[in-house]
């Protein structure tokens, strides 16, 4: 009887596992399990790979952004000092007859300071707010009219070639701030060379770029795929590590005795604020190739016309000038008053604000950047209160910058911080022959 038990619930377990035998014989081998799980160490590894790379990109856009901050904040302090020297030097030059011996060194006075205010438009390149006049420019055409400048600043050694495209599209950018970009990527690599022989490449072209392939500057990380143009600079040098090309943009950063201040650093910023990117391709022992890429567009863009002269102007009426700056405001009001105009004075937007309601303004010199009260804020009120008085903005950043940002439309003129008695007093009469008849607006 046990023995026909056993045997009984033996053929029952056969039959009830019968069932399972073809999902049993699919199971895989050892074999098969050895290649899942090397499949997906590999997946991860790959997966951990790309987080650190999307980490480091991220690190690197921080900062970036925080050294531009810092950069643009110094660059508008620093702009109004050099406002201050600027104007009192040019006022002081005026009140001198043409053959005083004074006159000579307040020129070199005046050289030196452009030289400073060269900085500080370099450090707000840097930035990513250096963006002044934007017109159509075509790269190629820029560098055949910057050739002859380049070729006498690259040493005595070093052969400068061109493989140029004809027929490019437009960029949509400020020639000067390209032309300066072209001149630190090729002076760079001349100095690369080390003193001994070797060749520096101008290449300039286009193409259809995908964002992955747009990724790799860290300058944007998100660039859209489209047509962009590009001028590349390449030397036969000695090459950079990976980490040395990955400070080459830092301010001050340099591979020789002491560091040049902020040329690649620039050139970063001016890639930045026209929404363009930067790859290099480089490595000890074969050179180094950057390439500057840049959005392409369709279509000519027309520069402004330059401005009247305005040597000899007078004229009457009651400018208010707000400027949180003293020295900012004493130098304006200088200027103003040797036009002939009367001046109100205000330190913050809500007192420019309050001085125009009081009525009796002809026109308002308005800062961008103030305390209490901004220069956006401000024009806002003002245009509430008296809709038709001309509003002349000031800034040490663009005036493209000033006229994208968010609120500031309407505004009728704009001067550069730090701005020279000629500039000033220029743009100051085009906004003020242009207000409406019958002087004051009323209130």
């Amino acid at each position: 009887m046990v023995k026909l038990v056993t045997a009984v619930a033996s053929w029952a377990t056969v039959l009830a596992l019968v069932p399972s035998l073809p999902r049993a014989l699919s199971l895989p081998g050892l074999a098969a399990v050895n290649a899942q799980l090397r499949e997906e160490i590999a997946r991860r590894e790959q997966a951990e790979y790309e987080r650190r790379e999307l980490e480091r990109h991220m690190l690197q856009a921080q900062k970036m952004e925080s050294l531009g901050l810092l950069a643009g904040g110094i660059a508008h302090d620093f702009n109004n000092i050099l406002t201050g020297v600027m104007g009192y030097i040019d006022l002081a030059r005026a009140e001198l007859p043409a053959d005083a011996p004074a006159r000579r060194l307040l020129t070199e006075a005046a050289r030196n300071t452009e030289r400073a205010a060269d900085l500080t438009r370099q450090m707000l390149a840097y930035s990513g707010k250096g963006r002044f006049v934007v017109t159509a420019v075509d790269l190629t055409a820029l560098t055949l009219a910057a050739k002859s400048l380049l070729e006498v600043s690259v040493s005595k050694k070093c052969r400068l070639g061109f493989d140029l495209q004809a027929g490019l599209p437009a960029c949509q950018a400020d020639a000067t701030q390209l032309e300066q970009v072209l001149m630190n990527l090729v002076i760079n690599g001349s100095e690369a060379l080390g003193g001994a022989a070797g060749e520096v490449t101008v290449r300039t072209g286009a193409g259809w770029f995908e964002p992955a392939e747009l990724r790799s500057a860290g300058v944007h990380d998100r660039l859209p795929a489209g047509e962009y143009v590009w001028l590349e600079v390449a030397d036969t040098g000695g090459g950079m590590s990976a980490e040395t090309a990955g400070k080459m943009f830092d301010p001050f950063f340099s591979t020789k005795f002491v560091g040049r201040g902020l040329g690649l650093a620039a050139v970063l910023g001016i890639v930045r604020g026209h929404r363009g990117a930067i790859t290099v391709d480089t490595a000890p022992g074969r050179g180094t190739r950057v390439r500057v890429l840049l959005p392409a567009v369709a279509g000519p863009d027309l520069p402004t016309p330059a401005p009247a002269a305005a040597a000899g102007w007078r004229a009457t009426g009651t400018v208010l000038v707000a400027d949180d700056e003293p020295v900012v405001r004493q130098v304006a009001a200088g200027m103003l008053e040797r036009l002939g105009f009367r001046v109100v004075l205000a330190a913050d937007g809500r007192e420019a604000v309050a001085a125009v309601r009081a009525g009796g303004v002809d026109l308002v010199l308005l800062d961008l950047l103030m305390p209490v009260m901004d220069g956006r804020e401000a024009l806002r009120d003002i245009r509430a209160a008296a809709p038709g008085l001309p509003v002349l903005l000031s800034s040490g950043y663009d005036e493209q910058q000033a006229a994208d940002a968010d609120g500031l439309a309407g505004f009728d003129g704009f001067v550069r911080k730090p701005y020279r008695l000629h500039h000033f007093v220029t743009e100051l009469r085009r906004v003020y022959e242009r207000r409406p008849a019958g002087g004051t607006i009323p209130t």
